[in-house]
């Protein structure tokens, strides 16, 4: 009894000793994760939506297709493969509509620099040209310069202002415009319209260049696709007999779906890595 107590009083002096030394903050490690589905949810438009909610659709769409699949083929093994293809499905609406949408505002990029150009050889301030855009630039950059002129308006600080249209455009090449505009700002300098229409034509040469060389490779991903669902689509439409796929229900048929899971996954993102056009990165955050 003697021990306890002494041990607790220890433990109390101790305490008391620790609390009068200064206490670093603990550093926060950004989760990358996070912070890429937040970019593909910006670049699909879907601004109002936080990662969460995608965790939580993929598990609603998970549940529902083993449900589904269960009830019809009372295979327990067949229902949670085809749970775990229904988990990705969200994620992968979610980066088809951020490259659709990616690979429409690379062709709308150079107009808009265009009429930056337009607006600084008239003779407008920076934020000024950057607020014409939100009336005369491309109908989908429209929302997302609306906002950079309202809080300009609201705020009166230029600099937040690029930061945070940076963040809602999420875009590479919109990185390289606004790091340009920063730099005129703080240092100066009267080369801003022609580093601009550089840059208008490069972007011009880019898009038409990468355009054929998706055209030419967009085959192989379109094969990879087919060659990926194919066997899926042939053993979903056998489960709706579930006499023909009741050997799945065994610990070697679900080693099979297993197995043949992890190839198709496997072959899926090699084809892709080899015929699909890697994006550009944001380099300039």
């Amino acid at each position: 009894m003697g021990t306890i107590v002494g041990l607790l009083l220890g433990a109390g002096v101790f305490s008391l000793w620790w609390s009068w030394w200064p206490r670093e903050k603990p550093l926060r490690v950004p989760n990358t994760l996070i912070r890429k589905l937040s970019e593909e949810l910006t670049q699909a438009g879907l601004h109002a939506v936080a990662p969460s909610a995608l965790f939580g659709a993929s598990l609603v769409s998970a549940l529902s297709a083993f449900l589904v699949l269960y009830a019809v083929s009372q295979t327990t093994s067949i229902a949670l493969a085809f749970a775990v293809i229904a988990a990705g499905v969200p994620m992968a609406v979610v980066r088809h509509r951020a490259r659709t949408r990616r690979r429409t505002t690379r062709d709308l990029w150079p107009e808009a620099v265009d009429h930056l150009v337009s607006g600084v050889r008239a003779g407008l301030s920076l934020p000024a040209a950057l607020s014409q855009l939100a009336e005369r630039g491309p109908e989908e950059l429209r929302p997302a310069f609306a906002s950079f002129t309202e809080d300009y308006r609201a705020t009166g600080r230029f600099l937040p202002s690029l930061d945070r249209l940076k963040d809602q455009l999420a875009d590479p090449v919109a990185d390289r415009i606004i790091e340009s505009l920063r730099v005129t700002r703080e240092v100066g300098g009267s080369d801003l319209g022609r580093t601009l229409r550089t840059l208008a034509e490069f972007l011009r040469q880019e898009a038409q260049t990468r355009a054929e060389l998706e055209a030419r490779q967009s085959w192989t991903v379109n094969g990879a696709r087919l060659a990926v669902a194919a066997p899926w689509i042939v053993l979903a439409l056998l489960s709706t007999r579930p006499e023909a796929v009741h050997a799945y229900d065994s610990v070697t048929g679900t080693m099979v779906l297993a197995f043949g899971g992890a190839a198709s996954v496997l072959a899926y993102l090699l084809m892709v890595r080899i015929g699909r056009l890697r994006d550009e990165p944001r380099v300039l955050r």
